[in-house]
């Protein structure tokens, strides 16, 4: 007569099932592999012995065929088409462009700055188009021919302050790279963060002279013609 298999191992059969189904399909959601159950363990283990097979237990993985692995060799292989939106950073252009622009009316001393002050003036939330202008009416490099505050001393904002340029009131800078980034810095502290965003308000605080702002309106007009 047949053994029949206790009840303690009967219900330790069952539970080593349960759990072999939950970790497989565990195992399936996380890995995106096949996993593979078999229920007739149990019915195996009924007919046959009162010990699970370990052999059963542990074979609960299919590895992918042939066909599987070239399908997957071949997605890794096929190029992603991603599309490269251009990001606009100031009146309709990319920042390439806007440097472009600015460059075409930077001259002498100037000339191949204009990716420095369009990046600063973006970076520091100060219009571009009044950033060069104000310079190019300080420095007069838009005539070709810079001041010897900007070609010497670094300064292309008429800024005051120390190191002094030659024994006088304006600062000197060690860098053209210093000099612009601290004239728009200032623009940004100084005006902008204060509400001073147009010419006329920064030219009230800027310059004392009346004609300033027409000046450097005049500029900006030339800037964007250009």
């Amino acid at each position: 007569m047949e053994k029949l298999p206790s009840i303690k191992a009967l219900l330790g059969a069952v539970i080593a099932i349960f759990s072999l189904m939950v970790f497989g399909f565990c195992y399936q959601k996380f890995t995106k592999l096949e996993f593979r159950s078999d229920v007739s363990i149990l019915g195996s283990y009924l007919r046959a012995s009162s010990q699970i097979q370990i052999d059963s237990i542990i074979k609960y993985y299919q590895k992918p065929d042939e066909k599987q692995l070239e399908v997957i060799e071949s997605v890794l292989e096929t190029p992603l088409a991603i599309e490269v939106v251009p990001t606009i950073v100031y009146d309709g252009m990319t920042m390439e462009s806007l440097s472009a622009k600015l460059n075409r009316s930077l001259k002498s001393t100037l000339s191949g700055y204009g990716e420095k002050f369009a990046h600063l003036s973006i970076n520091y939330g100060v219009d571009p188009y009044v950033a060069v202008a104000i310079v190019l009416l300080e420095t007069g490099c838009n005539s070709g021919v810079c001041s010897a505050l900007t070609s010497q001393c670094n300064n292309v904002g008429g800024m005051k302050g120390s190191p002094s340029c030659g024994g006088g009131s304006y600062r000197r800078f060690s860098s053209l790279d210093e000099g612009i980034e601290a004239f728009i810095k200032n623009l940004s502290k100084n005006y902008y963060k204060k509400g001073l965003t147009t010419v006329e308000q920064i030219g009230k605080k800027y310059a004392e002279s009346n004609t300033w702002s027409t000046k450097v309106n005049n500029y900006i007009l030339k800037i964007k013609a250009n």
